[in-house]
């Protein structure tokens, strides 16, 4: 795995397999940083006295483990296996997995354009990593938004290869969020208005938005956005248009987060 970094910085999350386990400790070797050497003390195997280490960890295990100490020039890495929660766990694992697919869509984009792996990760891709954070996190954000490397002044025939591969095979994340909307229009035609007040909210295009009918004069709004910032940005423009469309026909809106 490429990592902008030799070593892993002190508090960081890393991936190891287990290689040794001995009655004082574990040895690891580090699947992100080259399979570099860690050290697990039993004492930040688990909280508690420890009676049977191999009740914890064993050879051949994948675990995740928190950077206690980096000496890099005794090629020293102290790790812990306690100060890290199940939900922690989960989502390195799942960081981890996202950029071993990430290189091995980086390897196709490598061939689409006839050049070696490591001389595309010289040109572009370590640029990439630094300014998004990692490789998985490009071919996300391409998924979401095709143009953000155009955007983002990259050049070359390499673009369009690595954006289309993005869009093939990465799901781009979303949340979804909702709220609750009451419409009325004292107008004899008041039906008509109120219903092209909320064809206003399904006008925007940058997000998923959805108008469902709960029971007069309620409708729920349904977002689905690619985080909740946005997603609740453009909530709460699109609730706006639709009571300034129906007050200007002189009726009220209101809006809630609760039914």
């Amino acid at each position: 795995m490429i990592r902008l970094h030799d070593y892993p910085e002190e508090g960081e999350l890393v991936v190891c397999s287990v290689r040794i386990v001995k009655n004082f400790g574990a040895f690891v070797t580090l699947d992100e940083y080259g399979d570099k050497e860690g050290f697990i003390h039993i004492a930040e195997v688990t909280t508690g006295w420890v009676k049977y280490i191999r009740d914890y960890v064993r050879e051949g295990q994948k675990i995740v483990c928190k950077v206690l100490r980096v000496n890099p020039h005794k090629g020293h890495i102290d790790l812990s296996l306690r100060l890290v929660n199940e939900h922690q766990r989960r989502e390195k694992i799942q960081e981890w997995k996202n950029e071993q697919k990430a290189e091995k869509l980086f390897e196709i984009v490598a061939t689409k354009i006839n050049k070696d792996v490591e001389i595309c990760y010289k040109e572009f891709g370590v640029d990439l990593m630094d300014k998004f954070g990692s490789m998985y996190m490009v071919f996300e954000q391409c998924a979401i938004n095709p143009n953000v490397l155009n955007e983002n002044s990259y050049s070359g025939e390499w673009v369009e290869h690595f954006t289309q591969i993005a869009t093939e095979n990465i799901v781009p994340p979303f949340v979804n969020i909702k709220g609750y909307l009451e419409l009325t229009c004292p107008l004899s035609d008041g039906v008509n208005h109120i219903k092209n007040s909320l064809l206003e909210i399904e006008k925007e295009n940058d997000v998923i938005i959805k108008v469902q009918y709960v029971g007069a004069p309620k409708y729920r709004i349904l977002v689905q956005a690619p985080n909740y910032k946005i997603a609740e940005e453009e909530m709460k423009n699109a609730v706006e248009k639709a009571i300034k469309s129906i007050e200007g026909c002189n009726g009220t809106g209101s809006f809630s987060r609760k039914e």
